[in-house]
């Protein structure tokens, strides 16, 4: 068939043009990008490609592969195009319809494993995220930290669904559990119990600063998972708001933050009587994770302002 015809193209050949297409054009991690997406296309592992550069490719190989690179070169995420992220070596589906995980997120998980170790005398730990998309934290959560029952809650349904299909592939949806709620509804579902952690990735972009993302965040990538629609904070003044209703007394709350808002964050938390408010760093350096306990409200009706 001619679909199966030999190409001028050899794994080598091939991935040094896309390479160097992709560098002309000023895309970090080039050689990267390739590898995903050639070893995506060829069905193989990256390893592979290294195995093999001086195999001929067909005709069909090689179309495959440029439709991808097309695509890259659109400033499409790699991992929109291939289907699949690594997160805390979790393989899990992602896709336009949730924000793709990021490596600064892990240092959110681990400081709630390092937490939960205080609670290892507890025969289970109870755990409520906010924010589900993927599902990556509760995932990772449910994974490392044994004697987790998660709950968590996301107001996209699209998000939920996707989330459905990595925690069922993970093996953990015996201890996850998904709802969809919006936190700036009234939660009175959620306030039928009370959990040991809050940790939430919330969107915390400025509206003005939208504009001037990246073009892979900006035009891919879900807005109503970025950004928020106020100053950046709109999220973390609800969660301090909801904390004290829905964990157990001397709770803890754990939020991501993007870069420079750890400040007015733990203001927000000190404000809201926290207690042991602390900044932990990711590797990059940054100031990633606000984390800080509470004392537990009566179960009020709370609904936002």
């Amino acid at each position: 068939m001619p679909s199966e015809q030999l190409s001028p193209w050899k794994v080598r050949e091939l991935m040094t043009s896309a390479i160097d297409q992709l560098q002309k054009k000023g895309f970090d991690e080039a050689r990267l990008n390739v590898e995903l997406l050639l070893s995506h296309s060829l069905s193989c592992k990256r390893i592979h490609l290294y195995t093999a550069f001086d195999k001929p490719l067909t005709m069909r190989e090689v179309d495959e592969f440029h439709v991808l690179l097309d695509r890259r070169l659109k400033h499409e995420p790699v991992q929109y195009i291939i289907g699949s992220t690594n997160f805390m070596g979790l393989e899990l589906k992602v896709d336009s319809r949730v924000l793709i995980p990021r490596p600064e997120t892990e240092s959110l998980v681990e400081q709630v494993v390092f937490g939960c170790h205080e609670l290892e005398d507890a025969s289970k730990i109870n755990i409520i995220e906010i924010g589900t998309g993927s599902g990556n934290i509760a995932i990772a959560l449910a994974k490392y930290i044994k004697k987790s029952l998660i709950t968590t809650i996301d107001n996209s349904s699209a998000a939920l669904e996707v989330a459905a299909v990595n925690i069922t592939a993970q093996g953990v949806a015996s201890r996850v559990t998904l709802r969809e709620i919006d936190v700036f509804e009234p939660v009175d579902q959620l306030l039928l119990r009370r959990f040991d952690v809050l940790v939430s990735n919330p969107p915390y972009v400025p509206p003005d600063e939208w504009e001037g993302l990246r073009p892979e965040v900006r035009d891919y990538e879900p807005r109503n998972a970025t950004a928020d629609s106020k100053d950046g904070l709109e999220f973390y003044r609800r969660l301090v708001e909801l904390a004290p209703y829905l964990l157990v007394d001397e709770g803890a709350m754990y939020v991501e933050v993007g870069f420079g808002q750890a400040p007015e964050v733990s203001r927000l938390m000190e404000t809201g009587h926290f207690s042991g408010v602390s900044v932990t760093q990711d590797l990059q350096g940054t100031n990633r994770v606000v984390k800080g306990r509470c004392r537990a409200k009566s179960r009020n009706p709370v609904v936002s302002n």
